[in-house]
């Protein structure tokens, strides 16, 4: 993979990151936002510190302007990154093309940078959750996402290193059971935190945590489609991508490899 197409990639990664964003921005507003402001009625509702203090940033500016920013930017800077991480993984974890390759970042992103540690620490309305604790929760989610992150690339290296002795099914099978049995141990030993009130609606938590995971869901389904059709019209010749799409048969693109 030459400088030039690296540069091309990195800014058609960047260009889907955006795109994906846009359909993940439409998500959060449509089926998040609602559930945030229950969510903040209830806070207020159960509040006794009326100080009548002036917001900042008005909520309805949270919920425009402050929310495509977020997730705009968050999504041109995770297809930059996923785009690198394609530049290296083409033809170096089996015979796939560029489309399939990019199904395959985007959704190994979708689960170590977002499912497992969501699982572990999952999305917390506004009126639920210990001020007190909140930087030591932070810290953990981001410690889960590195851990999760860390075991993966093991888990790929040890996979490709198995691979000559167990053939490639069995040392998939071996170093993915590896990365599952790490990140269990890391569920059990790293602390854990219920801080849900009883009298918050379990219905409206639920409704929350699945909002924001179809918003990450939208974002990298999104970015591996839109930057999937992005690197095979890149990469490969056009009687190649005919010829692909004909045979059903995943290529690789060896000419600028």
């Amino acid at each position: 993979m030459n400088s030039i197409s690296v540069r091309a990639l990195l800014v058609r990664g960047m260009l889907a990151g955006l795109l994906a964003g846009v359909a993940a921005l439409l998500v959060a507003y449509f089926l998040g936002e609602s559930r945030v402001d229950a969510s903040i009625a209830l806070e207020e509702a159960h509040s006794h510190d009326h100080h009548g203090g002036e917001e900042l940033v008005s909520r309805t500016m949270q919920a425009t302007g402050g929310l495509a920013t977020g997730v705009l930017v968050f999504g041109v800077a995770v297809g930059g990154i996923a785009a690198l991480v394609f530049c290296y993984a083409l033809g170096r974890i089996g015979n796939f093309g560029p489309r399939a390759t990019a199904a395959l970042v985007a959704g190994a992103a979708l689960l170590t940078v977002y499912l497992v540690p969501f699982l572990k620490y999952p999305a917390n309305p506004p009126a639920v959750g210990n001020p007190d604790t909140i930087g030591q929760r932070t810290g953990l989610f981001f410690l889960m996402v590195a851990l999760s992150i860390l075991l993966a690339v093991a888990a790929v290296i040890a996979g490709r290193r198995l691979a000559p002795r167990l053939g490639n099914w069995n040392a998939t099978v071996a170093a993915s059971a590896g990365y599952v049995l790490l990140i269990a141990l890391a569920y059990v030993f790293l602390p854990s935190f219920d801080e849900v009130g009883a009298d918050f609606p379990a219905t409206l938590l639920w409704e929350f945590r699945l909002s924001t995971l179809a918003v990450q869901a939208t974002l990298w389904v999104s970015f591996g489609l839109i930057f999937g059709a992005f690197t095979e019209r890149l990469l490969l010749p056009s009687r190649e991508r005919g010829a692909a799409s004909r045979e059903g048969a995943p290529r690789t693109a060896g000419a600028v490899g």
